[in-house]
């Protein structure tokens, strides 16, 4: 019996040093997703205008640009999938990979060819475990990605977007599969096509309602302004995804922490009455012991007096 209370006493022991490390994980993550929270705030705004801009050249010019117009015969395709770094953040680097798995078999049922480039270290190991070709990754800063980031992450993309011969690296167009920061509790894995844009779209989005689009003059061409905007749309928008990225594995984390540390306190309550229950049993054993080495010793002595 004093071994099986030993045993309860290393289990809660245990137990609350891993309480205490799951509670501290969650104050992290608490302190870092509302910094994520304000960068994603601050950057949406300038993608959406640089959207708009890159979509009143796009529908005020007949130039034919990467950046805008659909190739005639789409047969290849790059796929930029973004995890994390680290896990213990629940479903979150799953969900993404899952999302960038499907938009892969559709584009291949499309006849496409896909290559797949990935930024953190949950991805990239999901697919060299499943012996996957990656034509690029990034690793190190999904945690606090900077507008530096972005840029060496959209630098090959642009590169492959750009050139024109699929046999060199090239390719016809660009999605992205990221996490959407909806709210603390709902963060959802989705996919989009960056490149090229879908300008009737784009138009009935930004466009608010009853608004006439100005008309505009181009210096020196519309085809200047679109290779000047190219990277920069392209910038804009991976860095803001890779900020919905971070601020949802941070809530995701927060979740996931708070639910690990409920559920290290019900153990702990579990293996104190489990505890509890081993000791009293114990004791009772030993007041047993004793009443009845009281009572032989009695008996004994009384027989002796006979």
């Amino acid at each position: 019996m004093g071994a099986q209370l030993r045993v309860y006493k290393r289990r809660i022991r245990s137990v609350t040093a891993t309480k205490k490390i799951t509670k501290a994980m969650e104050m992290i993550a608490a302190s870092r997703v509302v910094k994520a929270q304000r960068k994603v705030a601050a950057s949406t705004p300038y993608a959406q205008e640089l959207t708009r801009a890159v979509t009143a050249v796009g529908t005020g010019s007949n130039t034919k640009h990467p950046l805008t117009t659909q190739a005639e015969t789409v047969t290849r395709s790059a796929v930029l999938l973004l995890t994390s770094d680290r896990g213990l953040a629940g479903a979150f680097n799953s969900n993404a990979i899952k999302a960038a798995e499907q938009l892969t078999e559709r584009l291949e049922r499309e006849g496409k060819q896909v290559d797949t480039y990935i930024v953190g270290r949950r991805g990239v190991a999901h697919y060299n475990f499943r012996e996957r070709t990656i034509a690029e990754s990034w690793t190190g800063f999904t945690d606090e990605p900077s507008y530096a980031d972005a840029k060496k992450v959209a630098a090959p993309l642009i590169e492959a977007i750009v050139e024109k011969d699929a046999a060199d690296g090239g390719v016809d167009e660009l999605h992205i599969v990221f996490t959407e920061f909806v709210s603390m509790m709902t963060q959802t894995a989705l996919d989009a096509r960056l490149l090229p844009l879908s300008l009737e779209e784009v138009a009935a989005e930004a466009k608010p309602k009853g608004e006439i689009l100005p008309l505009y003059d181009f210096e020196p061409s519309a085809e200047d302004v679109l290779d000047a905007l190219l990277p920069r749309y392209v910038e804009s928008r991976i860095y803001n995804a890779l900020l919905q990225s971070a601020a949802s594995k941070h809530a995701a984390t927060r979740r996931a922490m708070k639910s690990a540390t409920d559920n290290a306190g019900e153990l702990i309550e579990n293996l104190t009455r489990l505890a509890n229950a081993a000791r009293q049993a114990e004791i009772t054993q030993e007041i047993s012991e004793i009443v009845g080495g009281a009572s032989a010793l009695a008996d004994a002595t009384a027989g002796s007096d006979y």
